[in-house]
């Protein structure tokens, strides 16, 4: 049988809500409307890594032991550009031309034209695959986590299967996938999302964008042997069936 775990106990933190200028900046990301749904699901997550979790520098964005936030569904970046924004990274002003001739933002993201990027994504299933060579290149070289953003649509990709069996069975203790889960997959999974990872040997936890103290500790904890999961509902709360 296999479970999923309550992030330690620890100091209780302030709410790490998204500040309002931060939501301003998504609203100036324009003209990939179709995928909002997909950008904006992510922006809890994506503020609370780069806001108490990750260690990175935009002075020094190319530190070879920064942590490594690898976005995934790299179709809605919307989020992200506003938080790399937002934490200095690039001018808040490439927001408001993203995708122009000339602009470094693209409705994909392309690592070689914007500071913080670490990976061009959006074709599904290449992130957490590439997550795991890329830790596995770093543990015993560098103290850097590597970070990896999925969709739960995404983990119908055949590759993410792979990814998740290799990565349990090299104890990757270096390596955390962020399940965000918008309810929006095709074929679900037996058991929930979690139970798919502990089955194969990972730390999984489960958490709401709602409960932000217990979604930063799950974002926070690692283990030395085996890599780790976090399962983000991101959906309203629900009382007696009925959403809050």
């Amino acid at each position: 049988m296999t479970t999923t775990s309550t992030p330690p106990a620890g100091p209780v933190e302030a709410p790490v809500s998204v500040p309002q200028h931060v939501r301003d900046l998504v609203a100036r990301v324009t003209g990939d409307e179709k995928h909002d749904p997909s950008a904006h699901s992510t922006l809890d997550v994506v503020w609370a890594l780069y806001d108490r979790v990750l260690r990175v520098d935009p002075a020094h964005p190319d530190d070879p032991d920064r942590d490594r936030f690898l976005l995934s569904k790299g179709h809605g970046p919307a989020s992200t550009y506003a938080v790399l924004a937002a934490k200095g990274f690039f001018p808040t002003a490439w927001l408001d031309d993203v995708a122009s001739f000339d602009s470094p933002l693209g409705h994909h993201p392309d690592r070689t034209l914007v500071p913080g990027i670490e990976i061009g994504s959006g074709s599904l299933g290449h992130g957490l695959p590439i997550g795991v060579g890329l830790a596995l290149g770093l543990r015993g070289r560098s103290p850097a986590r590597v970070v990896v953003l999925v969709g739960d649509a995404e983990l119908d990709e055949g590759s993410n299967a792979e990814a998740i069996q290799v990565a349990g069975r090299f104890g990757l203790g270096n390596l955390t996938c962020v399940v965000v889960d918008n309810h929006s997959d095709s074929l679900g999974w037996p058991g929930g999302i979690a139970s798919r990872f502990a089955l194969e040997g990972w730390a999984a936890a489960e958490a709401r964008t709602s409960d932000t103290p217990r979604l930063t500790a799950a974002l926070r904890h690692a283990e030395p042997d085996r890599p780790t999961v976090v399962v983000v509902d991101t959906t309203p709360a629900r009382a007696n069936g009925v959403a809050a």
